[in-house]
C-alpha cells in the first residue's frame, strides 16, 4: 500500500533534510518514491539544488523552482497530483515552516481526506534549538497552529533536535525532555528521532525511554548551513 508522509514544522527544523534522508532510504530498497517540495518561501535552502543527487539516487521530485526540468509555480498543482494518481511506494511531502507553506498543502485537503485508512502519516519535526520550539507548550502552540492551516493533524513528533557543527547526543536528550511532555501533554507520540550516526548511536547507548524515543533515523547531511547563522537565527 502506498505511503504518504508529511513533514511539518518551524523554520530550520530540518524537514527537507529528513524527506531527503527519507526518500533515499526508501529509493535504495527498490521502492517507488517521489518528494513534493512545497516549500516555496525558503529560496536559500531548496530541495530543488539536490535534483542531480536525488535523480542519481532515482527518485522523482516535485518542486515550485524545479531548476533544469522546466516546472513552474504554474502548473504544480497538475505535477503534484501524481502524487495520489500515480503508483508510488513513498511519497514524502516537504513543507514550508510558516502559515504559507502550511496552506499550500491545504489545497490539497480533500486528496489527502481520499486516501484509504493508514496511508497518510503527518510528522512535526521538532529541533529545540530553533525559536518556538524551546519547551512543550511552543512546541504545541506551533504545532497547533500549522495544523490549522494545513487542514491536517499531526501524528506523530521527530525529534531533530541539533546545533549543526556544535551537536552533540546531549542535544537529543533535550530534545527528548521537550517532547516527553509534549507527547503528555497531547497524546501524540514520538515516532523518531533522528541525527548523524555518531550522535544518535552515543544517544542510544544513554538507555533513553523508548516511549519517547520512537524509531531512530541515521541521517546524512545535505543540505549545508553556517553554524555561525544558525546560532544567531538568521535560518
Amino acid at each position: 500500500m502506498k505511503k504518504i508522509i508529511i513533514l511539518i514544522g518551524s523554520y530550520c527544523s530540518g524537514k527537507t533534510e529528513l524527506a531527503i534522508n527519507m526518500a533515499s532510504l526508501a529509493a535504495g530498497e527498490g521502492k517507488r518514491t517521489l518528494v513534493v517540495d512545497l516549500d516555496r518561501i525558503n529560496d536559500y535552502f531548496r530541495m530543488s539544488d539536490q535534483i542531480p543527487m536525488l535523480t542519481e539516487r532515482k527518485i522523482e521530485i516535485v518542486s515550485p523552482t524545479f531548476v533544469g526540468k522546466g516546472l513552474t509555480q504554474t502548473n504544480m498543482p497538475a505535477a503534484v497530483a501524481s502524487a495520489f494518481d500515480q503508483d508510488w511506494d513513498l511519497v514524502v511531502f516537504d513543507v514550508g515552516g510558516d502559515q504559507a507553506g502550511a496552506l499550500s498543502l491545504a489545497r490539497y485537503h480533500e486528496d489527502f481526506a481520499r486516501l484509504p485508512a493508514g496511508t497518510l502519516e503527518v510528522y512535526d519535526i521538532v529541533n529545540v534549538f530553533r525559536p518556538a520550539c524551546e519547551g512543550a507548550g511552543k512546541v504545541l502552540k506551533l504545532m497547533g497552529e500549522l495544523e490549522g492551516f494545513a487542514r491536517q493533524k499531526v501524528t506523530g513528533f521527530v525529534n531533530n533536535s541539533n546545533l549543526l557543527d556544535y551537536t552533540t547526543a546531549e542535544c537529543l536528550s533535550r530534545g527528548l525532555e521537550v517532547l516527553r511532555e509534549a507527547s503528555e501533554g497531547s497524546g501524540i507520540p514520538v515516532a523518531h528521532t533522528t541525527g548523524l550516526r555518531k550522535h544518535l548511536d552515543a544517544f542510544l547507548k544513554t538507555g533513553p525511554d523508548p516511549r519517547y524515543t520512537g524509531t531512530p533515523i541515521a541521517i546524512e547531511t545535505h543540505m549545508l548551513r553556517s553554524p555561525g547563522n544558525f546560532m544567531h537565527g538568521k535560518i
